[in-house]
């Protein structure tokens, strides 16, 4: 559905009233949506502001600098109103969702655009729209196994809505245009508007993961389809091949049925076909089928000849997947080894046919990839990397591992992938329930699997079943960490504000010392409790002007109307004073001497009425006023470090890039390594708190040293995306590069 079908729909329907009473479970989604995406946007908006100061500071004109304040300006100004106007769509979205069915979806997707209806576009208003495109077009593709589940479990919700007429609420379509629709009332020139289009995609649309997760697990815990099979519609061609036994790139690896095939990856795959083809070609060389003295192997046959290869014994290492470093297997010389072996009639050469040909180099180049991969734990690359033999087997007999994201084998690796981000080369692998569910799903893969997908699907679901109950843990631990953390940074917060104010205060103050050890080692609790429960009970602030007040008091007061004030303040300032140090517990056993020295210290200050000692603290408090700052000439340090705060200014944007639940890895000056999560960002203290894969803390670092590691290549930034698609990207690359 485009922009501004997306818009009738909606107006169409507010003007028909076409209501229904939203489930529970549907309100519950569209308010923790509307939160989070609200909380997405405000980040969005922040970074498009630092852009805009950063590309205004290095403009290269007066004009173009103020062409960007200008855009900052209009954009401030108008934020809240296109936050306010987009949660609104969003709420919009699941009281009247658009419902369109998959087909038209599909073929609007694949229109192509004429030279007759481009012309009807402006040159900004085309450029807007091809960002929405590609923004929408790469949501859909990264976001496809969740956005498929959810679409089908709402569908099962509204009334009206079935697999030919599917709604979802959450479609990168809808809320995108809902964005872009928003953010219309921005007074600003193309150029502006893509930074503004960039940085929503970059922190609202690239987050959708987390939301699109939530959303399914709600759903399933109200009990709609908590066991999730989607399959879709078999076509005359495919049930034909299904009972020759021939597999086509739109049948399911499970049960034989077809499921929906995104078009994503679908294209992707015949991208990367198609290069491949391209690099035959050049060789010159001609058809196999056309050669007389070949047997060309494919099909049935040369799905028999693998499923009879046994696992090596290089594999399975006695039982113990563990040991040395990730296997690397020459999927060429094995299908040689296998066709030199094969019975021909008539004396021909066995040669594998080009596709098939071509889906063994597309396996080896992934496992390039998966064994080269950084981001991939490396003992969890290992144990992928003995998997190499039973993926072709699964790639020859059923083609659709690559042109489908949901395929069993394919999300099972993905799966095993994404679990074991957090492991590092030191970690104790013998006592770890995780290491351990692996090695076994990996062992079980290379001994039972003789063909039949279907067992892909099951360890799949044993090992989610097994996630959920350790993520469940390990949540819980995390979570009191964070509370933990956040509570230690704001007591430590609270009592470096006492501290300082107290010595702000007290500074060349001259108190009696009972009164000083009072407020220092007294009151300064008070004040702490009233700064930690400011936010319930508002005290803060009376803490603090108790402080003045006894301050002032204990000055001399020449003045009449002074004199009268001191009277009327006193007693309340003593009523307060031993309320708070009541409460406090401070020294109860000389709390009534403490009150008692205290009256008679303010009374005497009271009693002192020569002009002699009012006038002298005056004289030195001018004196100070008046006194020449003497000159500070920064130290050798000083400099180094303002050399080395400029040199890491330009890693703090990418530091404030990374989001809550982020994987990192720390490299430590011993060249050992760990890996942790972001769990939780403490502005007030500028703290980053990070954890383990059990939720525990492991280290917590300012934004300014974390830059300072990633400049000195001590801190990388994981990618999470799915193993297979971030692999088959990198084949496209690879093979771009071989043809270009």
């Amino acid at each position: 559905m485009n922009k501004q079908s997306g818009i009738h729909y909606l107006r169409e329907h507010r003007d028909a009233g076409d209501k229904f009473a939203l489930p529970a479970e549907i309100v519950r989604i569209r308010d923790t949506v509307s939160a989070g995406l609200g909380d997405l946007l405000q980040g969005a908006f922040d970074a498009v502001d630092d852009s805009l100061f950063e590309l205004a500071n290095n403009a290269r004109s007066n004009n173009e600098q103020n062409r960007y304040f200008e855009a900052m300006r209009e954009i401030r100004i108008k934020r809240k109103g296109i936050e306010k106007h987009f949660q609104g769509a969003i709420a919009q979205l699941f009281n009247y969702p658009p419902r369109s069915s998959s087909s038209q979806h599909k073929d609007q997707e694949n229109q192509p655009a004429t030279a007759d209806s481009l012309a009807l576009v402006q040159h900004d208003e085309l450029e807007e729209q091809v960002a929405l495109n590609a923004m929408i077009t790469k949501s859909r593709a990264h976001f496809q196994g969740p956005l498929i589940q959810l679409q089908t479990r709402f569908s099962s919700v509204y009334p009206g809505a079935s697999d030919d007429n599917p709604v979802n609420p959450l479609a990168p379509e809808h809320l995108c245009t809902a964005f872009v629709e928003a953010a219309q009332v921005l007074e600003i020139q193309i150029r502006e508007r893509l930074i503004v289009l960039k940085q929503f995609d970059r922190y609202v649309v690239s987050n959708l993961g987390m939301l699109l997760d939530e959303a399914n697990r709600i759903l399933i815990q109200a009990g709609v389809i908590p066991n999730f099979r989607y399959h879709g519609k078999k076509s005359p061609q495919a049930t034909a091949d299904q009972a020759s036994g021939e597999s086509t790139p739109g049948q399911a690896a499970a049960g034989g049925d077809d499921e929906a095939v995104n078009h994503q990856d679908e294209a992707l795959f015949e991208q990367i076909r198609q290069l491949l083809n391209q690099q035959r070609t050049s060789s010159g060389l001609p058809p196999r089928s056309a050669d007389p003295t070949l047997h060309v192997v494919g099909g049935n046959e040369l799905i028999q000849l693998l499923s009879a290869l046994p696992p090596s014994p290089q594999e399975l290492h006695h039982g113990d997947l563990s040991g040395g470093e990730p296997l690397v297997v020459d999927l060429h010389q094995v299908v040689e080894r296998l066709l030199s072996q094969a019975n021909t009639a008539e004396g021909k050469t066995p040669a594998l046919n080009e596709v098939d040909e071509d889906l063994i180099n597309l396996v080896s180049m992934l496992f390039e990839f998966i064994l080269d991969d950084y981001n991939l734990s490396a003992p969890i690359q290992v144990l992928i990397s003995r998997l190499q033999i039973p993926i072709l087997k699964v790639v020859i007999k059923d083609k659709t591992f690559f042109s489908k994201a949901g395929h069993p084998a394919r999300r099972l690796l993905n799966s095993l992938a994404r679990a074991g981000i957090g492991w590092s080369k030191s970690d104790e692998k013998t006592r770890d329930k995780l290491y351990d569910q692996i090695h076994t799903i990996v062992l079980r893969i290379l001994e039972e699997f003789d063909g039949d997908v279907s067992l892909f699907e099951q360890l799949g679901e044993e090992f989610e079943q097994f996630l959920a109950r350790e993520n469940r843990k390990a949540s819980l631990v995390e979570q009191r960490t964070r509370e933990a953390e956040r509570g230690r940074i704001k007591s430590q917060k609270a009592q470096q504000t006492v501290d300082r104010l107290l010595q702000q205060k007290l500074f060349k103050q001259n108190i009696p010392e009972t009164i000083r050890d009072i407020l220092v080692n007294g009151w300064s609790r008070v004040m702490f409790l009233a700064y930690l429960r400011n936010d319930v009970e508002n005290r803060w602030d009376s803490s603090v002007r108790v402080v003045d007040d006894l301050l002032w008091c204990l000055h001399p007061h020449l003045d009449d109307s002074e004199r009268d004030q001191w009277v009327r303040v006193v007693p309340g300032l003593l009523k307060s004073l031993r309320s708070g140090l009541d409460e406090v517990s401070y020294n109860s056993s000389r709390l009534d001497e403490m009150m008692a020295e205290l009256k008679h210290e303010l009374t005497e200050a009271f009693r002192a009425h020569a002009f002699a000692e009012a006038q002298a603290p005056l004289d030195r408090e001018t004196v100070d006023e008046e006194a020449e700052p003497e000159e500070q000439h920064p130290s050798a340090i000083d400099k180094q470090q303002e050399l080395e705060d400029a040199a890491v200014a330009e890693y703090i944007a990418q530091i404030d890039a990374i989001n809550i639940g982020t994987w990192v890895e720390f490299g430590l000056v011993n060249g050992t390594s760990f890996r942790c999560k972001l769990t939780a960002i403490i502005e007030e203290a500028d703290c980053f708190v990070f954890v383990n894969r059990m939720g525990l803390k492991v280290v917590e670092k300012t934004r300014t040293e974390l830059a300072h590691e990633m400049r000195r290549g001590r801190l990388t930034v994981l990618e999470q995306g799915a193993l297979i698609d971030r692999a088959l990207d990198a084949v496209v690359g690879t093979l771009r590069g071989k043809t270009g």
